[in-house]
């Protein structure tokens, strides 16, 4: 007996990371409003993000770069790394994209809960007397 033929996994298709200076602690403490910056919008690391349009070129350079990273849904935490930034000034430039409707934000998939304990026992024991 032959086994059967191996398949070649496929990588995952990694966005492409558009460039964005990230050198400068200045503009990153403007970006985000310094430290009496208005209210963020209440992400967590694993909140998916969508954009819904292109970006314009009216936009900040780093919010045009995650409007042209999120034509497909990302976490916080993906953008994040992708584009070299902390969570907090990606959560900052998010709450400006949420606010104009540019980009919209999905909770993202919880798994269901898991049944009671003694109704996983009831099935294995009824499938055992099978």
């Amino acid at each position: 007996m032959t086994p059967p033929p191996r398949r070649e996994r496929r990588q995952p298709e990694v966005p492409e990371v558009p460039e964005v200076d990230v050198g400068d602690p200045e503009r990153l403490y403007v970006i985000t409003g310094g430290p009496d910056g208005a209210e963020r919008a209440p992400l967590d690391l694993v909140t998916m993000i969508v954009a819904q349009m292109e970006p314009s070129p009216t936009v900040q350079p780093e919010q045009a770069a995650i409007l042209r990273l999120c034509h497909r849904p990302l976490s916080v935490a993906e953008i994040s790394a992708y584009l070299s930034l902390p969570f907090s000034v990606v959560t900052a430039l998010l709450t400006e994209l949420l606010a104009t409707e540019l980009v919209e934000s999905r909770a993202p998939v919880v798994r269901a809960a898991l049944p009671d304990r003694s109704l996983l026992e009831a099935v294995m024991h009824g499938l055992q007397k099978l």
